[in-house]
């Protein structure tokens, strides 16, 4: 048996930000339901730890296996790396194998994207406006893109604890003509889009600074111990999130402005009653995304660079 192997280049080829943000809004709307998601598991290893991610889709089953090792970056080797195994559901015959990294850089800017592009759907936005990006690695470099290409960006400010970094992709995205340069938090206020992106363990910014018309986007933080966002902006916001029980079980960025008990009487969005139109928000009230990552999404996009890849005609390793 020859398994197809997809990697990272072949993955950026087949689903190009607006690709993956269809395929998952077609999930939702076909209905794919993210409460049935398996909760993430992790296994202890001397040099770090296994993350697996199962989920079963519509058409496939499949697991994510990545490993995270803090010590890496040091060595010159990258902290989490990681593999994706496909399969036919309903023989669980494996299909693909995949890069899991390359793949969790793909989903998570198309899963965001996604919320982003429904709630500026909300306000009546044509574009993501004026849009303040905190953070300055891969990932957040791979949300200005995808947005970019999917909703559009007026003017972009990168703000990081470095400057330089910050400067640096501010450059990047400058010399491809974008209005873009590095600024500070204070530039939040002035935002309408902005995208937290980092590796915080706690708020990045005051939850008083963006407006009450802002849209606003945490997913670098997952677990109850770490925060992107202060509980006043939990608090002034209504809310979005990937699945109810994965963000009460893992979303730091809720949790300390209510108890999980709190948040289920006061009722928790999910991105499936965003895309199908269930969502109705209050008037005056910024927009908050939060998000953990979730299996479905990677089973999603995954099947999707699958069925693009049998349909391309591209070699296969």
């Amino acid at each position: 048996m020859t398994l197809p192997y997809i990697d990272a280049a072949q993955l950026q080829e087949l689903l190009r930000p607006a690709i993956a943000v269809a395929a998952l809004e077609e999930a939702l709307r076909g209905g794919l339901d993210p409460e049935l998601d398996s909760p993430r598991l992790f296994a202890p290893l001397d040099a770090g730890e296994f993350l697996l991610m199962p989920a079963q889709s519509a058409r496939y089953a499949g697991i994510k296996v990545a490993t995270v090792a803090p010590g890496n970056p040091a060595k010159g080797h990258p902290k989490i790396q990681g593999t994706y195994l496909l399969l036919d559901k309903a023989t669980l015959a494996p299909l693909a194998a995949m890069d899991g990294a390359e793949l969790t850089l793909i989903r998570t800017p198309a899963v965001t994207v996604m919320a982003i592009k429904g709630l500026l759907a909300l306000r009546g936005a044509n574009s993501a406006g004026a849009v303040v990006v905190i953070g300055t690695s891969l990932q957040a470099d791979r949300h200005i893109e995808a947005l970019a290409a999917v909703c559009g960006i007026e003017s972009l400010v990168i703000v990081g604890r470095r400057p330089e970094a910050a400067q640096a992709l501010a450059d990047k995205y400058a010399g491809q003509g974008m209005v873009a340069r590095a600024g500070s938090v204070d530039d939040i206020a002035g935002a309408d889009t902005i995208i937290c992106a980092t590796s915080s363990q706690v708020p990045v910014f005051d939850g008083n600074l963006p407006s009450d018309s802002a849209v606003v986007a945490a997913i670098g933080s997952h677990g109850l111990g770490s925060r992107e966002i202060d509980p006043v902006l939990a608090r002034r916001a209504d809310v979005v999130v990937e699945g109810r029980a994965s963000a009460l079980r893992e979303a730091g960025d809720l949790i300390p402005a209510r108890s999980a008990v709190e948040w289920e009487q006061r009722g928790l969005a999910t991105l499936s009653d965003l895309v199908s139109g269930r969502f109705a928000p209050a008037a005056g009230r910024p927009l908050l995304y939060t998000g953990v990552g979730m299996a479905w999404e990677d089973i999603v996009v995954a099947g999707r660079a699958f069925e693009a890849l049998s349909e391309s005609g591209m070699p296969v390793h």
